[in-house]
C-alpha cells in the first residue's frame, strides 16, 4: 500500500477504546490464542496490538500511514481490520489481501464494512465506492459479496464470523473444529456420587474430569483427551480408563449413569448432526481431514463417516422443504409461536429441534455470529431468520426492539434495519415464552404477564405492538409499571 496518494487512506485509522470487532471475535473463537502470534497488517494507530501485548499475546503490527517503518512479518494469525474497504484501487485492493494471507501461517482474519452502514456516510459516488466529505473513500460489501471476493481472490474457503467479518484457514481441521464448537451444546450437570468407593476418593480429580468428558461428548475419552490425567490414573492405580468408568458407574448408582450416558449420547448425536449438515455449505470435509474428536466422536455415536453424513444429509433436505420448518416451529417446545415465525432467546436456542437449529445455522453460514442479538425470529412462511437486538430485556419489563438483521436464505440477503432513533419502535409482550424454563428470571417475567391479562391489557394485542400503542394502553387503563410488577394509578383499581 502507497503512502503517497490521492485519497487519504490514514484518515480512516480511529482511536479505540476497546479492542476492535475482528480482533474481539478472533479471541472468543479461539482463532488467536495465548500460543500463536498475531500480525496486524493495516494496524492504523495501533491500538490492538498494545492492548494485546498488555494482556500477554505476541503481537506486531504495521500500517503505511501511522508505522511505515515497522517490519512487515508472518504471523500464526494475520487479520486485515478494516483495510480493504479504505483502498479505493481494485488491483490494490486485491494485492492487499493477497499479501495479508501469504504472511499468515495459520488464520487470516479479514473485515470490511458491512453495506448498510453506507446508509450513514455522506460523501459522493467513486469507483466502486463512496468518497466521504472528510475526502476518505469507503467501499461497503454485502455480506455474500465479501466472502465471494475473498474466496475467489484466494481459492480459499472462509468461515463467517460476524456480519463483514471471516476466517480463512491454512488447515481444514481448524475450521472444522470452530464449526463443531459453535454447535456443541454445554453438558449438563453431572450427577455427584451416592456411595464411597476407596479408588474413587483416591483419584476423585481424574474421576471427574472422565465423567464431565463422558456428559459432555457421551462416549469416553482417549488417552490424549484427557491432558494426561488418565496416564497419571494408570501410574498410580494401574487402572484404565474402562476400569475408572466401571467405579464411576457403581459410586453414581447404575441405572443413573446409564440414563445420564443415554441423554448425553442423544445431544451428541443431534449436535454432530447439525454440524455436518451445516458442513455441507463450506464443502463437508473428507474423513481423513476432520478434527481428531471428531472423528472420535463420529466412530463411537455413529459408526461411520458415511453413516453420520447421510443422516445429516437427510436432516438438510428437510430444512429446504419450507412446510418442515412450518411444522416444527409449531411443535417446538420452547419459544413465542405466532403464525408469521417462531421467537426463541438466544440462550433457548440450543434447545430448538436439530431441524430447527439447521434452519438457524444456514443464517450463521452466511451471517456468522450476531453477537448483540438476544432473540431469533424463526420465519414459518420463508426462508428467513432475523437476529433481534433488545439491550433490555432482562431489566425493561417491554424492552424496545433496537436493530434487526434478517437473513434471505433464499436470495443470500442481509437486510439490517435500526430503530434506536425511531419515536415508536416494537415492544415485547409475554417475555417468559421466549426463553427455556430454567431462564433466571422467567417466573418474574410471567408473573407480570399474568397481572397484566387479569388486568385486560394484553387483549387486541395488534393495537399494543409498540411503544407508544402500550402506553396509550397503560394510560387508558389507569395502570402504570414499577419493574416487573403493575400498579394501578389510583387506590380503587385492586386486581
Amino acid at each position: 500500500m502507497d503512502v503517497k496518494q490521492a485519497v487519504p487512506r490514514h484518515r480512516t485509522a480511529i482511536a479505540r477504546p476497546d479492542l476492535s470487532k475482528p480482533i474481539a471475535l478472533a479471541l472468543a473463537d479461539g482463532v488467536i490464542t495465548e500460543s500463536s502470534s498475531l500480525f496486524d497488517y493495516g494496524c492504523g494507530r495501533g491500538d490492538d496490538v498494545a492492548r494485546l501485548r498488555a494482556l500477554g499475546y505476541e503481537a506486531y503490527g504495521w500500517d503505511p500511514g501511522h508505522r511505515p517503518t515497522a517490519e512487515i512479518r508472518s504471523a500464526d494469525v494475520v487479520n486485515l481490520g478494516y483495510v480493504v474497504n479504505v483502498i479505493e484501487d481494485p488491483a490494490e485492493r486485491v494485492e492487499a489481501l493477497r499479501t495479508a494471507w501469504a504472511l499468515a501461517g495459520k488464520a487470516l482474519v479479514v473485515a470490511a464494512r458491512p453495506g448498510w452502514e453506507a446508509r450513514t456516510v455522506a460523501g459522493k459516488r467513486h469507483g466502486d465506492g463512496i468518497l466521504t466529505t472528510r475526502g476518505t473513500f469507503q467501499k461497503f460489501f454485502t455480506q455474500e459479496a465479501l466472502q465471494t471476493w475473498i474466496k475467489s481472490e484466494l481459492r480459499a474457503d472462509c468461515v463467517a464470523a460476524a456480519p463483514g467479518i471471516f476466517y480463512v484457514f491454512r488447515d481444514e481441521s481448524h475450521a472444522q473444529s470452530l464449526l463443531a464448537t459453535r454447535i456443541r451444546r454445554r453438558s449438563a450437570p453431572v450427577r455427584q456420587p451416592k456411595k464411597r468407593q476407596a479408588l474413587y476418593d483416591a483419584h476423585r480429580e481424574v474421576m471427574d474430569e472422565i465423567h464431565g468428558f463422558v456428559a459432555d461428548r457421551g462416549r469416553l475419552p482417549d488417552l490424549w483427551e484427557l491432558n494426561g490425567s488418565a496416564d497419571r490414573l494408570a501410574a498410580a492405580s494401574s487402572l484404565s480408563i474402562k476400569q475408572a468408568v466401571a467405579i464411576l458407574r457403581q459410586v453414581i448408582g447404575a441405572e443413573e449413569w446409564d440414563h445420564d450416558l443415554g441423554v448425553a449420547r442423544e445431544r451428541a448425536q443431534q449436535d454432530l448432526l447439525v454440524y455436518l449438515a451445516l458442513a455441507a455449505f463450506t464443502k463437508r470435509p473428507k474423513a481423513s481431514h476432520l478434527p481428531r474428536d471428531i472423528a472420535l466422536d463420529i466412530k463411537a455415536l455413529f459408526g461411520s463417516y458415511s453413516a453420520a453424513c447421510n443422516r445429516a444429509d437427510q436432516l438438510l433436505h428437510s430444512v429446504a422443504d419450507q412446510s418442515a420448518v412450518n411444522a416444527a416451529c409449531g411443535q417446538s417446545k420452547v419459544g413465542k409461536l405466532t403464525p408469521e415465525a417462531l421467537y426463541v432467546h438466544q440462550s433457548a436456542s440450543q434447545q430448538i429441534s436439530p431441524l430447527l437449529r439447521v434452519y438457524e445455522g444456514c443464517a450463521r453460514v452466511l451471517i456468522g455470529s450476531v453477537a448483540e442479538s438476544n432473540i431469533i425470529k424463526l420465519s414459518r412462511t420463508g426462508p428467513k431468520v432475523s437476529y433481534l437486538s433488545y439491550p433490555t430485556f432482562d431489566r425493561d419489563p417491554h424492552p424496545a426492539l433496537a436493530t434487526s438483521l434478517r437473513a434471505d436464505l433464499r436470495r443470500l440477503d442481509v437486510k439490517h434495519i435500526d430503530f434506536r432513533e425511531s419515536m415508536n419502535p416494537p415492544i415485547l409482550h409475554r417475555k417468559e415464552t421466549f426463553v427455556a424454563d430454567d431462564y433466571p428470571q422467567r417466573e418474574t417475567f410471567a408473573r407480570l404477564t399474568r397481572q397484566e391479562e387479569r388486568a385486560g391489557l394484553l387483549e387486541a394485542s395488534s393495537s399494543i405492538g409498540t411503544q407508544e400503542g402500550w402506553r396509550t394502553r397503560l394510560d387508558s387503563s389507569g395502570y402504570r409499571l414499577q419493574g416487573h410488577k403493575l400498579v394501578p394509578n389510583s387506590p380503587a383499581q385492586i386486581e
